[in-house]
């Protein structure tokens, strides 16, 4: 008995593992954040460093760069394309990725975006940046009340914002492992529950900024043309709020 009369083209076949993952595939988007997290670490380099310390590249347009059991920080590394960028990850289990850091001011009547503003990734450039635009948009704070998730909710900050004359309606910390700097005094009054909904609010600004206006990522080098095209973003947003606010 014979079968079809079919000639064999090759022996072998060659598939690639990228072939063998499907383009929905959970993986992908795995190996995309490695790549550019991988990627910004080739130009984070040890200060004080010159070109001619480093052995010549494998290849100049995208040299391998062997990181096995070499400590980086922000003290000891900084980036060769972007000094002022740091070295931050969002939070556990999330890459370390050269970044700068986002603060949003907004006005809780209308969700307009008083300030966006960008400050150094640190693990205190939050709150500052927040106390500064404070400063600078609230001179006259007596009686204000300021809306803030529970990263702000730390003694500094607090005492800061009563200092000010600002009632801090910042959202309680969930970790057992400190104890609120916000206590009865505020949580009490019905204010602070129309505050911390309303708060809310600014994450639409941030994903606004981060998808439409392309934000996510920067496409400049330092903290004031960051800045810079911080401002142009927040007044884009601001047109379209107001265009939505106006009566039909």
């Amino acid at each position: 008995m014979r079968g079809r009369k079919e000639g064999q083209v090759t022996m072998l076949s060659l598939v690639t593992p990228d072939q063998r993952v499907p383009k929905n595939h959970p993986l992908r988007r795995v190996k995309v954040l490695a790549d550019e997290a991988l990627g910004a670490l080739k130009s984070f380099r040890p200060k004080g460093e010159k070109p001619g310390d480093r052995p010549p590249p494998d290849d100049p347009g995208n040299p391998t760069v062997n990181f096995h059991g070499e400590a980086r920080s922000n003290e000891t590394h900084q980036s060769t394309t972007d000094p002022e960028a740091k070295l931050a990850r969002k939070g556990n289990n999330q890459p370390a990725k050269l970044s700068y850091l986002a603060n949003a001011l907004m006005e809780n009547r209308n969700g307009l975006l008083v300030d966006l503003r960008v400050e150094p990734a640190t693990g205190y450039g939050e709150r500052v940046g927040a106390l500064a635009m404070i400063d600078e948009h609230v001179p006259d704070s007596d009686g204000i009340t300021l809306g803030a998730d529970a990263g702000y909710d730390t003694a500094d900050f607090v005492q800061a914002c009563r200092e000010r004359g600002i009632t801090p309606h910042v959202a309680q910390t969930r970790d057992k492992r400190r104890r609120s700097a916000v206590d009865g005094r505020t949580v009490r009054h019905a204010g602070y529950e129309v505050s911390q909904r309303i708060r809310k609010r600014v994450e639409e600004i941030f994903g606004w900024t981060k998808t439409v206006a392309s934000f996510r990522k920067t496409r400049f080098r330092g903290q004031a043309r960051t800045q810079l095209a911080a401002h142009l973003v927040a007044a884009a947003y601001n047109l379209l709020r107001l265009a939505k606010l106006m009566p039909a």
